[in-house]
């Protein structure tokens, strides 16, 4: 793999990712309530299956943790 693009090389690369970007930005237009709640169902799923609980259920604490730091520095204040 080469170290650095040429101009021409990131300007097709560039133009690449846009077409992507307009693609999926029209897809998202196009994709009915009921598909994106089978979509988000599925992803929830999938948690379990891909052994996602645990590291999920870590890092909400971690969430947790922060919010009460915050809480707890906006009642100083």
């Amino acid at each position: 793999m080469k170290a650095h693009l040429t101009r021409t090389e990131a300007a097709a690369f560039k133009t690449r990712w846009a077409a992507v970007n307009r693609a999926e930005r029209k897809e998202l237009r196009t994709t009915t309530m009921s598909q994106k709640y089978r979509q988000l169902a599925a992803l929830v799923a999938s948690v379990s299956k891909l052994g996602w609980t645990e590291s999920l259920a870590q890092e909400e604490s971690e969430v947790r943790i922060r919010w009460n730091r915050l809480r707890k520095a906006q009642r100083l204040a």
